[in-house]
């Protein structure tokens, strides 16, 4: 069953369109020049949503600054007042994301539902995790559980229904993988509302591209979740690439796969180095295009024939495969460039 589309500002998100990939900025947003630098980074990756902590008036005047000059739509981050998440849209924020449990209550929530229905494709991400869970729900339950995460979203869910808004998205929250996993799929089988999955506070690069994948690869292999975030403890850009990763590791996007050998101390040239400049720049193409960067001559070769552009190197030359066949030889420290040149001209 496919969730309901909704826009965040010009971008069309559930349904049946692509699962979109997200980060979030870890500048101080008041100060706009460091925070456009970033946004552009996490744009040029291919991040099709990126969050931005607005924590007061400063804040919002560097977001705001940013939102000019940048096509990617922005969502405005915001917990304890509502009143800046108002603020936020009434000054043509796209996007604002509160966890109701910590926003002040019916009344401030209603009040950001109004300022939204009154502006076209403001889009509104309904936060639930275990900080922000309702007291009577946890008295009910003791702790943060599936159970109680998806019940509070599902309350939430209802309540902006009944005030005429359906222009938004949910995000039950947690660092839990099985807790993570149980509650959207709860969630999922009693509303159309489209689901926003991340595992929260997943860890550093490695330990949190594992962790993340475990939670959130189980989710989207059953077909849950339209947009994701991969959290870790590092360069937002490594959330991008990771995202990408994973969704074409499960055929749910198209675009740039490296293949490339672990290197050993039969490695005459850059295979580490290579490899990941061609990930970091076209991770985001939509081209299908298989590429192999190997490292001698054991199974370089073969393994660069079976991708549809390849590299297999020694220490001082190498030679480029396309489509199977050697279409020239080129000097190993030209590997990268003759790569990219190639990936570029089509």
């Amino acid at each position: 069953m496919y969730t309901r589309t909704i826009k965040i500002g010009g971008l069309s998100v559930g349904g049946k369109n692509p699962i979109r990939v997200q980060s979030m900025t870890n500048t101080n947003t008041a100060d706009a020049k460091a925070t456009l630098k970033q946004v552009n980074a996490l744009v040029d990756a291919g991040c099709e949503i990126v969050r931005l902590s607005v924590k007061d008036e400063a804040a919002l005047k560097g977001f705001l600054e940013v939102q000019k000059k940048v096509a990617v739509p922005l969502v405005a981050d915001i917990h304890f007042d509502h009143k800046l998440a108002v603020k936020c849209i009434q000054k043509g924020c796209k996007g604002v994301r509160i966890n109701p449990g910590n926003i002040g209550g019916i009344e401030a929530v209603k009040k950001v539902i109004v300022a939204a229905k009154a502006k076209k494709n403001v889009c509104i991400r309904i936060g639930v995790n275990s900080g922000s869970l309702e007291k009577d729900i946890l008295k009910k339950y003791g702790h943060p559980t599936a159970q109680a995460l998806s019940e509070s979203a599902l309350n939430w869910d209802t309540f902006f229904k009944k005030e005429g808004f359906k222009n938004f998205k949910i995000s039950i929250k947690s660092s839990d993988i099985k807790t993570l996993i149980d509650a959207n799929k709860i969630i999922s089988k009693k509303t159309d509302t489209p689901l926003h999955i991340g595992l929260t506070e997943a860890g550093t690069l490695i330990s949190g591209l594992v962790r993340s994948t475990l939670g959130l690869g189980e989710l989207l292999k059953q077909g849950i979740g339209d947009t994701l975030r991969i959290s870790l403890s590092s360069d937002p850009v490594d959330e991008v690439i990771a995202a990408y990763s994973l969704l074409k590791a499960l055929g749910l996007r198209k675009g740039l796969q490296v293949i490339s050998c672990p290197t050993c101390a039969r490695t005459e040239f850059d295979v580490i180095g290579t490899a990941d400049r061609l990930e970091r720049e076209f991770g985001s193409i939509t081209k299908p295009l298989k590429i192999a960067v190997m490292g001698c001559v054991v199974n370089g070769p073969g393994e660069a024939k079976e991708a549809d552009l390849g590299v297999a190197g020694g220490k001082d030359s190498a030679v480029i495969f396309v489509n199977g066949k050697i279409v020239k030889k080129i000097k190993a420290k030209d590997a990268y460039k003759e790569l990219r040149e190639r990936i570029k001209n089509g």
